[in-house]
């Protein structure tokens, strides 16, 4: 659903909708106006390059845009259309819960999907083949301050792959579940970066960690 393409697309289509250019939807956002420049979609090394949930939530609230309107513009044609042989986005329910009951477990397998009972639900479109295990957090506090704030809700998709730099939430196997920057991952320990530059990065060995899942979205 949230393809490196098609959200590009969905951007560019932003700004024509606004008559502006990518540079001038950038610059209405208060962005450097390079922000959403063509060379700025790939790495020197050839990589995919996104655009960060901070700049598009700035975008949305720049433009009065809703993530619902700005998931159509992806979907709809307007931002490049559905690749071939892709599922529509469809309305429906996901599980909601907050970070404190995460961490008390009950609520996910071993896998870290969803189980259990004792949800709340929000309302969020995704592809047939992704909701069943997505699912959204609610931020709580401010340990994840300026990136995200209390109230703030993390669409979280578990068992998606994750690399350097993902944002993601882990949970440990004494029940913390915290939301980072995956700096370091490998067959035996984990570093992860803090989002709020007052709390400190952490580090665990690879057999304290119960699950990691990979950020996809947040609602700001």
């Amino acid at each position: 659903m949230f393809s490196h393409e098609r959200i590009w697309a969905a951007i560019d289509a932003l700004a024509e909708r606004h008559r502006l250019s990518p540079s001038g939807l950038a610059r209405r956002a208060g962005l450097d106006p390079t922000s959403f420049n063509k060379s700025k979609r790939l790495g020197a090394d050839g990589r995919l390059r996104w655009p960060s949930t901070e700049s598009i939530a700035k975008v949305l609230d720049a433009t009065g845009t809703t993530i619902d309107e700005f998931i159509g513009l992806q979907t709809n044609g307007q931002g490049g259309g559905l690749p071939h042989g892709a599922f529509p986005p469809q309305p429906g329910s996901i599980p909601l819960l907050g970070f404190a009951q995460a961490g008390a477990g009950g609520f996910f397998d071993d896998g870290g999907f969803p189980a259990g009972q004792g949800w709340d639900v929000v309302e969020f479109p995704t592809s047939p083949e992704r909701k069943q295990g997505v699912y959204a957090l609610e931020v709580q506090g401010d340990s994840m301050m300026p990136l995200y704030r209390d109230g703030d809700m993390l669409i979280v998709e578990p068992g998606a792959q994750v690399r350097r730099g993902d944002r993601v939430v882990v949970r440990t196997n004494g029940g913390e579940v915290m939301a980072k920057v995956l700096h370091r991952l490998t067959p035996r320990s984990i570093e992860l970066l803090s989002l709020n530059p007052e709390h400190p990065n952490r580090t665990f060995d690879i057999q304290e960690i119960d699950w990691i899942a990979r950020i996809i979205w947040a609602s700001q």
